[in-house]
């Protein structure tokens, strides 16, 4: 069975230990653990005690690679996902998402592929490169245009990994085909971050079933292809008004998955 797992990222503003309880509550698979400022997802000692106290398990990090998480563990990027795979092995995860770098990060950049694949050899640990999206420039009068701030590109496929994170919510605000994505990804697929979109030049991260994304589509292609990867909830309740409130978006985003896997 392919397991389910919840993104600590789902229960923002609530703090990670309140993804580990929810996902104990629902049924969850296990967490993928998002490290940004929160400090317990920067601790893994405080990540193992999470582990044992609520018997869910740790399937994925995430290393530190938005804007807001530059300079958790190290300014520099190649240390940070270095120490994502040192996380993942002490938790026992199988697999680290990282997104591809940022334009300025031209030294990193650079050596982003053998960095990748060396510490995959390394460790055994599974580094699955993430589909991002473009951003919109403002230029006046009104006008705006879609530009990358990504090296080389926003679809990392571009440059051809191992293992990959497919991200819906990514792919509806980038206006790619995610199916498509899917296919051009193949048996690297290893990592699904399930989310819908509605199409909007941004990143919505919607309960699946909720905006126009081939979410179950896709979930129903996994199993006939193979796939021996996750699936992690990556939804956006921050308008949730009460932590009850959270659970409802949560069982239904989980049962959707389960429905269509």
């Amino acid at each position: 069975m392919i397991p389910v797992g919840l993104s600590t990222a789902a229960v923002w503003p609530r703090p990670v230990g309140a993804a580990f309880e929810v996902a104990a509550e629902l049924g969850y698979d296990g967490v993928e653990v998002m490290v940004w400022a929160d400090p317990v997802s920067q601790d893994v000692r405080a990540l193992q005690r999470l582990v044992r106290r609520s018997g869910v398990p740790v399937l994925a990090v995430h290393a530190p690679c938005l804007l807001i998480s530059q300079r958790v563990w190290s300014p520099d990027p190649v240390e940070r996902l270095r120490r994502s795979v040192r996380a993942a092995q002490d938790l026992g995860a199988r697999t680290v998402v990282v997104h591809p770098p940022f334009l300025w990060q031209r030294r990193y950049a650079e050596t982003f592929p053998d960095l990748v694949a060396g510490l995959e050899d390394d460790t055994g640990v599974a580094i699955a490169v993430e589909n991002m999206f473009p951003v919109r420039r403002k230029l006046g009068r009104g006008r705006s245009v879609a530009v990358t701030a990504f090296r080389p590109s926003i679809d990392p496929t571009d440059v051809g990994h191992r293992n990959y994170t497919l991200d819906l919510s990514h792919a509806s605000a980038a206006h790619m085909d995610a199916m498509e994505l899917a296919k051009r990804m193949g048996d690297g697929l290893t990592h699904v971050h399930l989310a819908d979109g509605s199409g909007l030049p941004k990143d919505e991260h919607l309960v699946p079933g909720r905006g126009n994304q081939p979410c179950a589509e896709l979930l129903e292609s996994l199993a006939p292809a193979g796939f021996t990867g996750q699936v992690v909830l990556e939804v956006n309740t921050r308008k949730a008004k009460t932590d009850a409130d959270r659970r409802d978006l949560l069982a239904e985003s989980l049962l959707f998955a389960r429905l269509h896997l």
